[in-house]
């Protein structure tokens, strides 16, 4: 005898965010899993792992320039399991970076981003953001030479952005320079405030999933039988969890969290280098104008992530990746291409004349903001107008191309920072540096 659908509905919506996780029952066709690889459901277990581990390090941690360092070598080495302890940390908080970020790429590419899930695909982007401004701040608390001007560079790009940049960046360090104040505020964020959000925003993101009806399925699966969520999707997850929690536990017993010399504010290394995920923005102050690669360029591409949902389209096939085939040649094809306009791109700037040097009289932000954006841009365009005359691609399929020709260009970039960039960020070979 099934319950009544009024009576169920009503029981949903009363108890649906505090007592369930999951529906009673969920379709046959969302288990599969290549339909979301259990993203979402991994990217909570590590918020999971950084709150207990993190709970168990503030223990011991001092939040201060003299005793910082000291803490941490304390930890490691006189802690029963503090070392491990602080790898678990550290690795399970770079996964979780790449986690929600393969968990955006995936809602794309299935189209789970149109209405009515635009607002779970929002509070996606501000949860992808919130991930990576939590690394950021815990980055810095070590408190060596690696992590001090990481931050210091890192938060320098705040300096390009106009009227607001500079004013944030001091309010954040709490004064011009990385210090005690910065410390203390870098802290505070990491372990208070940070997570607090991560924490409300999570749960309404996946209450938000509930009520558009869990994972969107594809229109020829939502006739697919109902099935029990114990044991049919409970026992997945488990094996997901617990394979995860194997990776996580191995890594951090092969390799430790990084950790260089006491920070020294006197020393500067060369190069100074910005954490991994803004390598691809310092890249980019190499080859554009500080008002373009720290402002417009980051503006407008988060710009186009939120008014992504709201394109209009008259494709209703969601819950497949790329749509179709052409859609998966489309996307190889723009992969390609994008690395390698992006190599060029790189090449050319290094090789032609400076145009600051050969046009002196003409603001910067012309010739070096202007003068490479509007080719970068007409190119871009040019190449997506031919993949959607050859492919005959739609709407979504277009966005998904513009996607990975983002996601790749921003990778060669921050590879390119990474491991090409040595003695006054000059271009040279990684085994050089």
């Amino acid at each position: 005898m099934t319950e009544h659908p009024a009576t169920e509905k009503k029981e949903k919506s009363r108890f649906g965010l505090i007592l369930h996780l999951h529906p009673r029952k969920v379709r046959e066709s969302t288990l599969r899993f290549t339909l979301t690889f259990g993203l979402g459901g991994m990217a909570a277990l590590l918020l999971v792992i950084q709150v207990v581990t993190g709970l168990l390090l503030k223990f011991h941690y001092e939040p201060s320039p003299e005793n910082a360092y000291n803490s941490i070598l304390n930890m490691q080495e006189s802690l029963l399991f503090g070392k491990m302890l602080r790898n678990i940390h550290h690795w399970s908080a770079i996964a979780f970076v790449w986690i929600a970020f393969l968990h955006m790429l995936r809602v794309v590419f299935t189209g789970a981003y149109r209405p009515p899930r635009d607002v779970t695909w929002v509070t996606g982007l501000v949860l992808l953001i919130l991930v990576v401004l939590s690394n950021f701040t815990g980055y810095l608390l070590p408190w060596d030479q690696l992590s001090y001007w990481a931050v210091t560079v890192g938060t320098s790009l705040l300096s390009y952005v106009p009227l607001a940049g500079e004013p944030i960046r001091k309010a954040l360090l709490g004064g011009a320079e990385v210090g005690q104040p910065a410390l203390t505020n870098f802290f505070n964020l990491h372990t208070g405030v940070i997570p607090l959000m991560i924490i409300a925003l999570m749960a309404w993101h996946f209450w938000r999933i509930r009520r558009s009806g869990g994972v969107i399925v594809a229109q020829e699966d939502k006739e697919s039988p109902m099935v029990s969520t114990r044991p049919h999707l409970v026992n997945r997850e488990f094996v997901v969890a617990i394979t995860l929690l194997a990776v996580i536990f191995m890594i951090s017993s092969l390799l430790d969290a990084p950790l260089r010399e006491r920070a020294n504010p006197a020393f500067s290394p060369n190069p100074a280098k910005a954490p991994w995920y803004f390598m691809g923005l310092q890249e980019l102050l190499i080859h554009f104008h500080p008002l373009f690669a720290v402002f417009i360029i980051p503006v407008t591409v988060l710009a186009a992530a939120i008014g992504m949902p709201y394109v209009k389209s008259n494709d209703n096939n969601q819950g497949v990746w790329f749509l179709s085939r052409k859609g998966i040649s489309s996307a190889k094809l723009t992969a390609v291409a994008g690395i390698i306009m992006t190599m060029i791109f790189i090449a050319l700037s290094e090789l032609l004349p400076d145009p600051e040097a050969l046009l002196p009289k003409v603001p910067a932000v012309i010739t070096t903001g202007l003068v490479p954006f509007l080719p970068a841009v007409v190119t871009m365009w040019l190449f997506l107008r031919f993949l959607r005359r050859h492919y005959s691609l739609n709407r979504p399929e277009i966005i998904q191309s513009v996607v990975v020709m983002m996601v790749v260009s921003y990778a060669v970039l921050t590879v390119t920072g990474i491991f090409f960039r040595g003695e006054g960020m000059n271009l040279v070979w990684p085994w050089n540096i």
